[in-house]
C-alpha cells in the first residue's frame, strides 16, 4: 500500500506519524512546498528572536528517518488525476497513490485593495519565508503597518516589539482579537500593547495605498487617517490551498476542501484534514483531523465525534488568556456572568438552561480544565448548588452506565 500525504504541517505530519504506527511496512510519501517542519503558531517567536528554526520544529529531528518516510520537500502539487490516482508535481513528476491525504493548508489572503498584490513592500505572515522576508527588511524600515488584529496580526505585533519600530495595528473589527475576546479581555491587551508603543486603530480598515514607484509610502484608512508605512504586513485572513484541485473532481466549496467526520472526500481513497477545509483554522483540530483521517485511510473506522474547534489560547506580554466555545453574539435568553479581581484576573461564562456555551479566562487559567469539559460534553450544571465560577471536579458524583452525569446535591 502506498500512502501519499500532501502538506507538512499539523494535519499532514500527524497523519503521517499515525499512518506509520498503523502500517509499519507500507510506503509513505510526504509532499510539501515547505522545506522544513515547523509550527506556524509560534512563527512570531523567530521574529521576536527567542527561537531558531530548529526550535520551531514540533517533531523530533529524526522524525522523517525514524518513520521511514520519503519526503519530497520544496515541491508544489500542480494537479491531481483522481480517476488514475496520480499526483503531478511542478517538475512534472507523477506519483501514484493508493490512499491520499490532502493537508495542504492555507495561504495569506490579500484583500482587493488596489496595489496591494503588486507593491514590493507588502508581505503576508503564514510561512517561514514570510518571517525571513520581514527580518531581512527590519534594518531598513521604521514605520510598520500590520493589517488585521486577529491572532496572526497580534503575533506579528508581539514579534516586532523587540525591534523598537513604529508599529501600527489596523483592525476593521471593534477591538483587538474580536473573534476570541470580549471588550474587557481585549482592552487588557490593548492597554498593554499601548504601553509598549503600539498605535492601534479599530473599526476601520485600509482604504488606499499611497505608492511611489510600486512602493507603499503611506496608507490612508477608511476614517481618513493617513499612516506612514515602510512595510505593510497583511494578516487579513487566510484562504485554503485548493487551486491544484481544479478539474480533479475532488469537491470543494467557497471555503475549501469538503470532507466528512471520517476525513473522506467525495472521491474514493482521497481524504482531507486541517486548514485546507477553510473551517477550523486552529492547530488542535488540524492535529486530530489528521489522526482521524490516518485511521480511516488504514481501514480502521474512526470519526471526529468530539469536535471542539472553538478553543483559542494566547499569552501576549505575559497575560495568558483562554477563549472557549462561542464568547459573543448571544441573545437575551442567555445568562452572562463575569468575575474580576484586583489582580486583573477575569472570568466570563455564558450559559443557558444549565448548559455552558462559552467562557473567557484571562490571567488565572486554573479553571480551564473543568470549563473545557463542561462545554464540550454539554453537561447540565443546574443541579450544582454553588456559584458557577466555583464548580470543580468534586461536584461530579459519578457517571452512570449510560454515561449520564449525576451530581452530589447539597
Amino acid at each position: 500500500m502506498r500512502y501519499v500525504v500532501i502538506g507538512a504541517s499539523a494535519a499532514g505530519i500527524n497523519a503521517a506519524s499515525q499512518l506509520r504506527e498503523l502500517n509499519p511496512n507500507d510506503e509513505i510519501i510526504l509532499i510539501s512546498k515547505d522545506e522544513h517542519i515547523y509550527s506556524r503558531c509560534i512563527l512570531y517567536h523567530h521574529l521576536k528572536g527567542i527561537r531558531n528554526l530548529e526550535q520551531l520544529c514540533f517533531v523530533d529531528a529524526d522524525f522523517i528517518e525514524k518513520n521511514n518516510i520519503e519526503w519530497k520537500k520544496g515541491k508544489a502539487v500542480t494537479h491531481i488525476d483522481s480517476e488514475q490516482q496520480k499526483i503531478y508535481l511542478e517538475d512534472d513528476t507523477a506519483i501514484e497513490y493508493d490512499r491520499l491525504l490532502i493537508g495542504s493548508g492555507s495561504h495569506s489572503f490579500f484583500p482587493p485593495i488596489p496595489g496591494l498584490r503588486e507593491a514590493d513592500n507588502v508581505v503576508g505572515f503564514r510561512n517561514f519565508d514570510d518571517v525571513l522576508e520581514i527580518e531581512k527588511r527590519l534594518d531598513h524600515v521604521e514605520h510598520i503597518v500590520v493589517m488585521g488584529g486577529g491572532l496572526v496580526g497580534v503575533d506579528v505585533v508581539a514579534g516586532l516589539l523587540p525591534h523598537k519600530k513604529d508599529v501600527m495595528l489596523v483592525e476593521m473589527g471593534p477591538r483587538m482579537l474580536p473573534i476570541q475576546l470580549d471588550e474587557v479581555a481585549a482592552k487588557t491587551y490593548e492597554d498593554a500593547f499601548e504601553k509598549e508603543g503600539v498605535k492601534q486603530f479599530y473599526g476601520t480598515g485600509i482604504a488606499t495605498l499611497n505608492m511611489e514607484d510600486n512602493h507603499v509610502v503611506s496608507v490612508t484608512l477608511q476614517n481618513g487617517t493617513t499612516l506612514p508605512c515602510d512595510l505593510l504586513v497583511c494578516c487579513a485572513g487566510v484562504r485554503s490551498n485548493v487551486e491544484f484541485l481544479e478539474n480533479s473532481g475532488i469537491e470543494c466549496d467557497r471555503f475549501g476542501l469538503l470532507y466528512d467526520e471520517h476525513g473522506k472526500t467525495n472521491k474514493e481513497n482521497v481524504y482531507g484534514a486541517g486548514d485546507v477545509s477553510g473551517r477550523s483554522p486552529i492547530w488542535p483540530v488540524a492535529v486530530k483531523e489528521g489522526i482521524i483521517a490516518a485511521y480511516n485511510m488504514s481501514g480502521i473506522e474512526k470519526s471526529l465525534d468530539d469536535f471542539f474547534a472553538s478553543k483559542s489560547t494566547m499569552n501576549f506580554l505575559g497575560i495568558p488568556t483562554l477563549s472557549l466555545g462561542k464568547t459573543y453574539d448571544y441573545d437575551e435568553s442567555y445568562t452572562i456572568e463575569t468575575r474580576q479581581d484586583e489582580k486583573g484576573n477575569y472570568k466570563k461564562i455564558i450559559h443557558k438552561d444549565g448548559i455552558i456555551y462559552g467562557a473567557l479566562l484571562q490571567g488565572d487559567l486554573s479553571y480551564a480544565g473543568i470549563l473545557t469539559q463542561l462545554i464540550r460534553e454539554k453537561i447540565d450544571v443546574s443541579k450544582v448548588k454553588k456559584p458557577i465560577f466555583d464548580i470543580d471536579y468534586s461536584d461530579f458524583f459519578h457517571i452512570k452506565e449510560n454515561f449520564e452525569f449525576t451530581y452530589e446535591e447539597e
